[in-house]
């Protein structure tokens, strides 16, 4: 037997009963040679990991817009720290782990620049039903690899798409991810909150703290463990009641407090109107968008691959490019001697 046909044999002797085995996928869209020393769902980790666009969340925003100081969040450290919370509870259920770690690791590549402001440019721009986690699909599907996708499994894609909102993925291990992304964004936005100025522990209501914990560490510890005590030894994934309900109550002190606090959110206003513009001047020149995207209007409309194109980018790379094309240049002429 090969490693990987040993890694199976395991899963189906050692995980719950309620977790899904990687011998029991659906498979990939196209043929492909399976690898002897990785599961499935271990390799599809690994091609995320590899991604240009997995590498591009380093540069896009979590909370704070294109921050300069380095300790705050960005979609990178967002999604690395979903995949350990994940991973901790998938591990605690005896669920398949690898598959949640693939999952979590590819769930916002299709995030736009400037977070949900820009999600929100692009639902006005170019279509009302755009979603980062539907654009997360089209990236391992469409516009990976040379646009050739990633070739994932039917279980990952499944994970990436249904993990906001009222989705529900197919998967245990995919429904961990939706929690595990709560978990995450709601403790460490408490964190750049609180370093950023705008918030301290004293202003998040007495109940919800008594209920969650003080300290950071500690709430997560106490999210993590409600989500393992609701959901041992069932096939669903789900909270105790009342972290449940503190966790909720926290989130939408959150939206209130940070999320649509003026000096957190004070540039976006200029940042969905330099998206704007993008979008409307590649609309008219798409000849001028990289070659893979140029490529795609011959089968897809404009605003489709012009939408790709922006979502692709990280912040910096949309500032510098709005400078490019709209800023006017300073003349230099060189010195006289």
């Amino acid at each position: 037997m090969t490693v990987a046909e040993l890694f199976c044999e395991r899963e189906k002797k050692t995980l719950s009963p309620y977790a899904f085995l990687t011998s029991n996928t659906k498979g990939r869209d196209y043929e492909y040679t399976p690898c002897q020393n990785r599961t499935e769902f271990q390799r599809d980790r690994d091609k995320i990991i590899h991604s240009k666009a997995f590498r591009r969340l380093m540069h896009k925003t979590q909370v704070f817009l294109f921050p300069v100081d380095e300790h705050y969040r960005n979609r990178l450290t967002h999604t690395l720290e979903v995949s350990q919370i994940a991973r901790i509870i998938c591990r605690a259920l005896m669920l398949n782990e690898d598959l949640c770690e693939a999952q979590a690791l590819g769930h916002d590549l299709g995030h736009t620049p400037f977070g949900h402001a820009g999600e929100t440019v692009m639902q006005e721009c170019f279509d009302p039903s755009f979603t980062h986690y539907k654009q997360s699909v089209r990236v391992v599907e469409r516009l990976e690899n040379n646009g050739e996708g990633l070739n994932l499994t039917v279980e990952v894609r499944d994970g990436i798409l249904n993990h906001a909102g009222d989705n529900l993925a197919e998967t245990l291990e995919g429904r961990i991810i939706k929690f595990a992304d709560r978990i995450a964004y709601i403790n460490h936005d408490i964190d750049d909150a609180c370093r950023a100025g705008i918030l301290t522990l004293d202003d998040i209501p007495k109940d919800i703290l008594s209920a969650l914990g003080r300290g950071h560490s500690q709430r997560i510890n106490t999210m993590v463990t409600s989500v393992i005590d609701a959901s041992r030894d069932k096939p669903e994934i789900t909270m105790t009641a009342e972290v449940g309900e503190a966790m909720l109550a926290l989130r939408s002190f959150l939206f209130e407090a940070v999320y649509k606090n003026p000096v957190a959110k004070g540039e976006e206003i200029k940042a969905k109107s330099m998206l704007k513009e993008l979008y409307e001047y590649f609309v008219f020149h798409p000849e001028e968008m990289p070659e893979l995207y140029y490529y795609n209007t011959e089968f897809e409309p404009v605003g489709r691959c012009v939408c790709d194109f922006i979502s692709s980018m990280t912040d910096r790379y949309a500032i510098d490019l709005f400078k490019k094309l709209f800023m006017p240049a300073v003349w230099q002429k060189p010195a006289d001697y």
